[in-house]
């Protein structure tokens, strides 16, 4: 059986908690990371102090777009990895281009959701903000021509920016109207492991 290593409040871990549910793959999920600490048996596992972490079999693998592709490439057959190498490549690239909206969010997440009140910096939240809307252009100019990041079906691709979206989506900050990245979480929100790995309330 698969096990996820991190708490569920974790972007990274939400993915992997997510994807692993879309592949119906049997899993546990072990709280690591943040208030539950980190402890010596699982820096033997990830030196990086880092989630997630999985275990397949003899396999351990951190870094959560890495345990993406393992278990698509694994498990997920044609449907999430295809033969076709460009094909592939056409949902791979913005499994990496979510990196640059997550430093895009960073601030606005951190001051909003992880500081009290009185230690949010108002002028890190807008400048993340407006960060935030531009990029979140740039994925609603794409998917004004496709359904979805990986194409015509759901796939690989919109697993990283579906679980940032929803943070998106709820933060309390200012947000274009975007009617194409709004259809695709509308779509997201209707997957059921979605609903219940990355839909829960921000800690």
């Amino acid at each position: 059986m698969l096990t996820i290593w991190g708490r569920l409040n974790s972007h990274n871990v939400k993915k992997v908690a997510w994807f692993a549910e879309e592949l119906g793959i049997p899993y546990v999920r072990h709280d690591v990371g943040g208030s539950f600490g980190i402890d010596a048996a699982y820096l033997a596992k990830n030196p990086n102090a880092l989630i997630p972490t999985i275990e397949d079999g003899e396999v351990t693998l951190w870094e959560s777009n890495a345990i993406l592709r393992y278990l698509a490439a694994r498990h997920g057959g044609e449907r999430f990895w295809p033969a076709d190498s460009a094909q592939r490549a056409l949902a791979d690239r913005w499994m990496d281009w979510q990196f640059g909206y997550a430093d895009a969010q960073r601030d606005a997440f951190f001051n909003l959701v992880r500081r009290q009140h009185d230690a949010r910096d108002a002028g890190a939240i807008a400048r993340s903000a407006e960060a935030c809307a531009k990029q979140m252009a740039i994925l609603d100019r794409y998917l004004a021509e496709a359904a979805w990041l990986s194409g015509a079906d759901f796939g690989i691709g919109d697993v990283p920016m579906g679980v940032y979206a929803h943070t998106w989506f709820t933060l309390a900050i200012d947000r274009p109207r975007l009617e194409h990245v709004e259809a695709w979480y509308a779509r997201l929100r209707e997957r059921p492991g979605y609903a219940r790995e990355v839909m829960i309330p921000l800690t």
